[in-house]
């Protein structure tokens, strides 16, 4: 169970560390893949640009441009995603090598470098980019750390690109962004369900169908966009259950359902719809948290992660503002709790008992996407078939619909 606390104090230390934005960031031009800037890159604790230039261009080699396809080609991640530092060091430090001598440095330098930036991963984050490059020289290396960043891109001659940050080039490209895979697991297989008992008679059959487990569940979800850049590759959508920290008006998250969240937790959205039964809250903890905070409720709320799984990680100033103005506009009928009777299970809206002043998302900015606050669609005065709960964003706007259910 999660418990990202949100408080006040750490407003002041929210805007004292933020990401360096390029300063000069263009939009491709008419005709062009990209706009070519010759200025040098400044070097930056966090910021991968001088690997992604050293990456490019040691891809002037046409045997280390082979392996780099074969390694990506080979990854058992999704979206054929390799952990950059463990790309470096495999196969006895060959990328290592290489990197360092087409560079003319040493192996030393390119692992400092990358020891001294944000954990990264490699990618192809278009897959028609992917299935095109033959591993010739038409390829790009781009790097950006948000969404709303135009990225940086060099050639295999070094030259650096601004690209657009809405539209990928036609030039396929290769990412070096903060890692949002959790390469400590490696994936399996789907393995082939095995009747049991009580199958069937017949082909086909399958396992015995068992009730869920008590709880609050999401059955489906719409989102209206993927709050993704095209760099970042596919959405990392996650719901959090957010509720009073003790007996203040600050909140905290009590639990997180998303790709990385674990057990009955865990389901993997990575376009606009998904549909499936994924736990957002147990009975017992909705019970827990009842008794603990007698007339409080909680509130279902969706974020799009960047970075770390199941934290969210945002300008507080944004959340906060979002927050207060769904809160206002629907008379803080915004959060939900058991609304059960004796002939039917039901999570129904409910009133925020408080006014949140100190609704902070984490103690700095990141690059988690804010999709919204959930609210029942009786509130909201409007439905959409098959969903029942509106997803309500910044100045109100309706970025999705989510169904919920309580069994």
């Amino acid at each position: 169970m999660l418990h990202r606390t949100f408080t006040a104090a750490a407003l002041t230390g929210a805007v004292l560390v933020a990401a360096c934005a390029d300063p000069t960031p263009l939009n491709p031009p008419v005709g062009g893949d990209a706009a070519v800037v010759d200025a040098p890159v400044s070097p930056s604790a966090r910021r991968p640009d001088g690997l992604a230039r050293q990456f490019a261009k040691a891809l002037k080699n046409q045997a280390f441009r082979a392996y780099v396809k074969a390694q990506l080609d080979a990854s058992p991640y999704y979206e054929h995603k390799l952990q950059f530092e463990t790309f470096l060091g495999a196969s006895g430090g060959r990328a290592l090598r290489q990197i360092a001598a087409e560079n003319g440095t040493s192996k030393a330098a390119i692992a400092d470098e990358a020891k001294a930036a944000i954990a990264l991963e490699v990618y192809f984050p278009v897959p028609a980019h992917r299935a095109a490059w033959t591993g010739d020289e038409q390829v790009l290396v781009a790097t950006a750390l948000s969404d709303r960043e135009s990225p940086i891109a060099f050639d295999p001659d070094g030259r650096r690109h601004v690209l657009d940050a809405a539209i990928p080039p036609a030039t396929p490209v290769i990412a070096i962004v903060p890692v949002e895979t959790d390469f400590s697991v490696r994936p399996q297989p789907p393995q082939r369900m095995t009747c049991l008992d009580g199958c069937a008679s017949g082909g086909g059959g399958g396992p015995r169908p068992t009730a869920p487990a008590p709880g609050l569940y999401m059955t489906k979800s719409h989102f209206v966009q993927d709050f993704e850049g095209w760099l970042k590759g596919n959405p990392e959508f996650e719901v959090q259950i957010l509720g009073q920290k003790g007996q203040s008006d600050s909140l905290i998250s009590y639990q997180c359902a998303g790709e990385h969240a674990g057990g009955p937790y865990t389901f993997d959205q990575n376009d606009l719809d998904w549909s499936g039964s994924v736990l957002l809250f147990s009975q017992q903890q909705l019970e827990q948290y009842n008794a603990a905070h007698p007339k409080q409720n909680i509130r279902v709320f969706v974020v799009e992660d960047d970075d770390t799984a199941c934290q969210i990680k945002t300008d507080p100033e944004r959340f906060q503002r979002l927050v207060a103005v769904v809160d206002s506009v629907y008379e803080r009928l915004t959060t939900g709790n058991d609304s059960s009777t004796v002939v039917k299970k039901y999570y129904g809206y409910a009133r925020a008992a408080y006014n949140v002043w100190q609704a902070l998302a984490s103690f700095f900015k990141s690059n988690d996407e804010l999709v919204g606050n959930a609210v029942e669609d009786r509130i909201v005065g409007s439905f959409y078939p098959d969903y029942n709960w509106f997803v309500k964003g910044e100045n109100n706007i309706t970025n999705g619909w989510i169904n919920l259910v309580l069994y």
